[in-house]
C-alpha cells in the first residue's frame, strides 16, 4: 500500500489517493479464486478443480478483480489512515480510478474529526425558571385522584353532554348494513368527539330504552368506502350514566392517600410538584447553557460524522424496541414509515449530539481536563454496582479510553454549567398567542372545527 496524494477538502474531509501494489493485489486475487472456484463450472474439470488460468482464460483476466478489490481495500484504507495520522470519524467514500495486473488505485474521501473553535464558555447567561406552585396547580394534581374515585351511576333522565350512554348501534348504507358499523353495549361518552360529527349530538336527549335513526354524513377524508357518504345509524340507548365525583374532603384524603386530612394531602402534593418543577427548571437551564455553548462554537462538521451517529441512534432504538418484543420493521410498518424516513427523523438529534460532543471536547482541551486512575476505578465500581456485574466484566465491555473520555466530557459539562449565570426566563409562546388573540378579536373564542379521524373497525367512530 502506498499513499500517492493527500488533499484537504471542505467540511473537515481529506481525499487520499491510495495505491495497492501488484503483490498485495495478486494475493487478494488468489484468495478470491480459492474461495469462489467451487461455484464455477468449467467443462472437463470437476467442480472446484479448474486452475485459475483456465477460468481467467474463459471469463477474462479481470474475472476476480472486483471481489479482490472488495477483499483488500479495507486493510489498505485502514493502513493509509493510520500512516497519515488521521482521526477518521465517518464512513469513507471510495472510488477506484485504475486497476490492472500491476495493482489498483483508489481514492478515499475521509471524514476527519474537526477542530472546534469555542466562543465564551464560562459565564454563559441562560434563562432559568423560578419554580412556583399555586393552589390551581395543586388542584390539577388532585384531578387524577378525583377521576379514579369518580363513579358512573345509572340515571333515568335524558342523556346530556358529559354523560355516558350505553348503546347498541348499526349503520346502513341505502338500507344495507356495512362492515364495521355495528356495536353492542358500547360505552359512549357524550361530547368526547369519539364518533363522527353529528352522531353524539343526536344521542343527547335520548333516554334508556329509546331507539332512534340518526342521519349521518361521513367526512370527505374518511376511508374510501364511506368517505362523504350519507348513511343511517339505528341506535338504541340501553342505559344512561352520569359521573358522580366524590366530596373532596378529609375522608377523601384518607381513602386515596396515607394522610388524615385534605390539607396535609394537598401540602404533600405541592411539595412533590415543587420538587419536579425544580428538577425540570434545573434540567432546562443546563440544556440552555449547553445549547449556547454549541451556538458559540465555530466548526465544520463532516456529513460522515453525523451519519455514523445516526446509525448509533437507529441501532439503540432498534435494541429498545427489541427489548419490548417489537422488531424495527414491524414498528415502521405500524407508523407508516420506511428506513429512510426513520433516518431522516433521527438526523437532527444525531447532529445535535455530535455538536455537543465536539464543543465539550474543545472545553476538555482548553482546560487540560484529565481523568486520574482513581477516578476511572471509581467509575468502574459505580457501573459494576449499577448493573450488578463484576468490575472485570465492565472493563471488558467498555474500553478504558472510551470511559475516560466520557468522564472528561462530563467534567467539561459540569465546569461550563457551574460557571453559568441564571437569567430571566423567556416569555412563553402562549402569552404572545393570547395577546395576538386580544388584538384580533378582543379575546373572543372562535368556534372550534371538529376533525374526523379515520377508523377501520368502527366507521361510526371519529
Amino acid at each position: 500500500m502506498k499513499v500517492t496524494s493527500v488533499e484537504k477538502k471542505e467540511k473537515s474531509t481529506v481525499e487520499l489517493t491510495i495505491q495497492v501494489e501488484a503483490d498485495q493485489f495478486e494475493a487478494a486475487v488468489q484468495k478470491v479464486y480459492l474461495k469462489t472456484r467451487g461455484r464455477i463450472n468449467v467443462p472437463g474439470f470437476r467442480k472446484g478443480k479448474a486452475p485459475r488460468k483456465i477460468i481467467e482464460g474463459m471469463y477474462g483476466a479481470s474475472v476476480f478483480y472486483e471481489d479482490a478489490i472488495n477483499e483488500s481495500y479495507p486493510d489498505a484504507y485502514e493502513a493509509a489512515v493510520k500512516e497519515q495520522g488521521l482521526d477518521d470519524v465517518g464512513y469513507p467514500k471510495m472510488e477506484v480510478v485504475e486497476v490492472g495486473p500491476e495493482g489498483y488505485t483508489f481514492k478515499a474521501l475521509v471524514s476527519v474529526r474537526p477542530e472546534a473553535k469555542l466562543g465564551e464558555y464560562k459565564g454563559i447567561t441562560a434563562p432559568k425558571e423560578e419554580p412556583k406552585v399555586t393552589e390551581k396547580d395543586i388542584d390539577e394534581e388532585l384531578k387524577p385522584y378525583i377521576d379514579r374515585a369518580t363513579r358512573l351511576v345509572s340515571v333515568t333522565r335524558k342523556a346530556k353532554k358529559g354523560d355516558t350512554a350505553v348503546i347498541d348501534f348499526e349503520g346502513f348504507d341505502n338500507g344495507t348494513p356495512f362492515e364495521g358499523g355495528k356495536g353492542e353495549n358500547y360505552d359512549l361518552k357524550l361530547g368526547s368527539g369519539m364518533f363522527v360529527p353529528g352522531f353524539e349530538e343526536q344521542v343527547i336527549g335520548m333516554k334508556a330504552g329509546e331507539e332512534k335513526d340518526l342521519d349521518i354524513t361521513f367526512p370527505e377524508d374518511y376511508h374510501a368506502d364511506l368517505a362523504g357518504k350519507a348513511v343511517v345509524f339505528h341506535v338504541k340507548v340501553n342505559e344512561v350514566k352520569e359521573a358522580q365525583s366524590p366530596d373532596v374532603d378529609d375522608e377523601f384524603a384518607k381513602d386515596v392517600s396515607e394522610f388524615e386530612t385534605l390539607a396535609d394531602f394537598r401540602k404533600d402534593l405541592g411539595e412533590k410538584l415543587m420538587q419536579r418543577k425544580t428538577a425540570q427548571a434545573k434540567e432546562d437551564f443546563e440544556n440552555a447553557v449547553i445549547e449556547q455553548l454549541v451556538e458559540g462554537m465555530e466548526c465544520e462538521i463532516p456529513d460522515g460524522m453525523v451519519e455514523v451517529q445516526t446509525d448509533r441512534l437507529m441501532e439503540d432504538y432498534a435494541m429498545r424496541l427489541q427489548n419490548q418484543g417489537l422488531r424495527m420493521e414491524d414498528y415502521m410498518s405500524m407508523m407508516g414509515m420506511n428506513a429512510e424516513m426513520m433516518r431522516a427523523s433521527a438526523k437532527p438529534s444525531a447532529l445535535k449530539q455530535v455538536q455537543v460532543e465536539l464543543a465539550l471536547t474543545a472545553v476538555v482541551k482548553a482546560e487540560g481536563i484529565e481523568i486520574s486512575e482513581e477516578e476511572y476505578a471509581a467509575e468502574v465500581t459505580r457501573l459494576a454496582e449499577q448493573y450488578n456485574m463484576p468490575e472485570d466484566r465492565i472493563k471488558a465491555i467498555i474500553p478504558a479510553e472510551g470511559l475516560k473520555k466520557d468522564l472528561a466530557l462530563k467534567k467539561a459539562s459540569e465546569l461550563v454549567i457551574s460557571s453559568a449565570v441564571a437569567g430571566k426566563p423567556k416569555k412563553k409562546a402562549a402569552t404572545k398567542k393570547a395577546a395576538k388573540k386580544d388584538d384580533e378579536g378582543e379575546g373572543e373564542e372562535k368556534p372550534k372545527r371538529s376533525r374526523a379521524k379515520k377508523k377501520t373497525e368502527e366507521p361510526a367512530e371519529e
